[in-house]
Parts: structure tokens; sequence; C-alpha cells
């Protein structure tokens, strides 16, 4: 309406008020951490409220940097899934389990629970499980794999890992035993390795 005149200062809260909430939720912010309120034990879990932000922070950070990553054009071969299958049962099963794998003691104790891959491995895309092979993720036991794995073996772990969904207890067992059983012969690749303690 012309000639209408709204004082929005009126409407909005002073600096005064606004310069002491702050301060007093900074004040709260520093007794609950360092009163040490809240409980960080693994075997309390997260309220809902929390969990939610925390859920919805990682899938969010993990989906806006896999943007761009490229998926090998023979991610689905035979080779890749083979090898895939060495590393997954040294370096995964432990937490991730597997089709007829029962739950591990390690897997029972973790907070949050590592999935199980065999039933949901399919819920990210191959550059989303790519990104948190690499990478890792804070929070977790989910441990960042390309400090000391090149990305063609992380890309194998993702071949295998999308094979997992819905494969038969006895396809897995077959397909583990047939895998490339030293994983230290995959490693001497690696640029650097032979300088490590203990490498050969």
């Amino acid at each position: 309406m012309a000639g209408l005149n709204i004082d929005t200062r009126r409407h909005l809260p002073s600096a005064t008020f606004v310069g002491i909430a702050a301060a007093l939720l900074a004040v709260f912010a520093g007794i609950f951490i360092y009163a040490g309120i809240y409980n960080i034990a693994g075997d309390d879990p997260h309220s809902k409220p929390v969990y939610w932000v925390l859920e919805k922070l990682r899938n969010q950070s993990i989906a806006a940097r896999a943007r761009g990553i490229a998926v090998p054009a023979d991610l689905g071969s035979a080779t890749r899934i083979s090898t895939g299958a060495g590393l997954y049962t040294e370096m995964c099963s432990g937490c991730h389990l597997g089709p007829g794998v029962e739950r591990s003691e390690m897997s029972q104790g973790l907070y949050p629970q590592a999935p199980e891959l065999a039933r949901d491995g399919q819920r990210l895309s191959p550059a989303e499980q790519f990104w948190i092979i690499k990478h890792g993720v804070k929070l977790s036991a989910m441990p960042a794999w390309g400090r000391t794995h090149p990305d063609p073996l992380i890309w194998d772990m993702v071949a295998f890992v999308r094979k997992l969904p819905g494969m038969p207890a006895e396809e897995y067992k077959r397909i583990i035993a047939s895998a490339p059983a030293d994983h230290d012969e995959m490693m001497k690749e690696m640029p650097g390795m032979a300088a490590k303690p203990g490498a050969k």
C-alpha cells in the first residue's frame, strides 16, 4: 500500500537482547561440555534428534564430496570383484560381515553400528562408496583406507561390495576362497611401501 510506513525495528529484538541471549547460550554450552553432561559411551545410543542431525550431516557431506568422481568402466569385471573379495575378507568383514557370516564381537560393540553390506550395500552410489572407503568417516570406526591403499584397490573393494546384496552364502564362500590370497603382494606395488618397517 502506498504511503504505508512500517518501523521494522519495533518488531525485531534489540542488539542488547541478542547479545545477552548469545552470551547465555555460550555459558550454557560451556557448562554442558566441561561438566561432561553428555554421555559419550558407545553403549549408550544418541538421542533421536542428535542421531538424526549426525546422520543427515554424514549423508549430505558424503554426497557432496562424491559428486564428480568418475566410476571405472570395468567396475563389474570378474578380476576387480575377485581382488575386492580378498581385500574385503581381510579388512572389512570383521565389522561389515557377509552373507552367512555371524556377527563378530567387534561388530556387536561398535556404535554407530557398521552397516551389514550384504543387506544395504546398494543404498549408496559407487562414487559414494569409493569416497567412504578412501576417506573414512569421522566419529565412527570406518578408517580412511586411502592412506594405505591406492585408488585401483579401493575400486576393487567397491566392485565386490556392489555384488554383496542378495548374494547367497555359498557364493560368498566360493568367491572368498578363490580370491587372491596375498594382500602383501598387492601392497608391494604401492609407492613407499617397501620403505616401511616390516615391509618385504
